[in-house]
């Protein structure tokens, strides 16, 4: 995410420290792009509701989502320039993400833009200082025929050379800004280099919503992590698969899908069908249930849950190797 707060001075500051709380703790929600900015855009106009200068609060935000297994990075705008991605073949596109009114603005919806970006790709997302640069870097820097974004593009495809840092591509962009003595805005760039989780680093089964189906799935989880090498993690994630398959055949309809993903860690998820919100409670002495999150929760080292249009999936991560 990139975003840049209207103004400079104390206030301005301030806002941006409450939003970016408010970003950190919303998008560990995992909440859909377009649904976030909404969210944002609320608190922005209670920030502006509590002020004495309501009419100097605002920002503008790019918010992204990469998903290294589908390779999909969903993203939302809120009257922010759009970002550019480079593929490894050197080629380089402007996305033309949806555009949306800037962050207290009110009243109209955010869009999401899916764009799907080959292993290897850059990412650049900046504030508008950069466009104002790419503006100057013209003998005519007014010339209405001059589009600051394909400048940037063209400045970033040639910064993006096969295996450069990304610290240097991004020196190598703002280098003209810190020559820049006419320069008048901050600048931020944010960079990402997106990579893929291999096809043999994932698995993925559907049982139907029978009883019978915990016990299968235990059996394909602890195979998988056998042919993998992960012996240490098959207590944990035998649990883990217990409990919220068990959860899914008692409470949802449908098909229910087990997912593990080896990376940096390892991940389980078990989508269903149902859309009710699981939470973590501490269970009395004379409850019978009401204990498997928590012990879900023992045994790994973060867990979560998001939705989509055909229910919500349930994930856990676990370190490699762990026990």
């Amino acid at each position: 995410m990139v975003g840049d707060v209207i103004g400079h001075g104390l206030e301005a500051s301030t806002t941006m420290a409450r939003l970016r709380t408010a970003v950190q703790t919303l998008a560990d929600l995992d909440l859909a792009p377009d649904e976030l900015l909404i969210r944002l855009d609320d608190l922005v106009q209670r920030m502006a509701a509590e002020s004495a200068h309501a009419d100097t609060l605002g920002a503008s935000v790019l918010y992204a989502v990469y998903d290294p297994v589908t390779r999909l990075c969903r993203l939302a705008g809120a009257g922010h320039p759009a970002p550019v991605a480079v593929h490894p073949d050197g080629t380089t596109h402007v996305i033309d993400v949806r555009p949306g009114p800037p962050l207290g603005v009110g009243g109209v919806p955010f869009e999401v833009t899916d764009v799907s970006l080959p292993e290897g790709s850059v990412l650049t997302m900046y504030s508008d200082g950069l466009l104002d640069i790419a503006r100057r870097s013209r003998r005519d820097p007014w010339n209405p025929r001059v589009d600051p974004e394909a400048e940037c593009a063209a400045r970033l495809r040639a910064a993006c050379r096969p295996g450069r840092p990304l610290r240097r591509i991004g020196e190598a962009l703002v280098e003209r800004a810190r020559q820049a003595a006419e320069r008048t805005d901050d600048i931020t760039v944010l960079l990402a280099r997106t990579r893929a989780v291999p096809d043999d680093s994932i698995a993925d089964w559907r049982f139907p919503p029978d009883p019978a189906a915990v016990a299968e799935a235990r059996e394909v989880a602890v195979a998988q992590l056998t042919a993998w090498g992960l012996l240490e993690n098959i207590f944990a994630t035998e649990l883990v698969v217990s409990e919220l398959v068990t959860n899914a055949v008692r409470y949802a309809t449908g098909d229910i899908r087990l997912r593990l993903i080896r990376d940096a860690v390892l991940v389980c998820e078990v989508t269903d069908s149902s859309e009710s919100q699981p939470r973590l409670r501490r269970a009395h002495n004379d409850d019978e249930g009401s204990r498997g999150l928590f012990l879900v929760a023992q045994v790994t080292s973060r867990w979560g849950s998001r939705y989509d249009a055909s229910g919500k999936t349930i994930w856990t991560e676990q370190a490699i190797g762990a026990d």
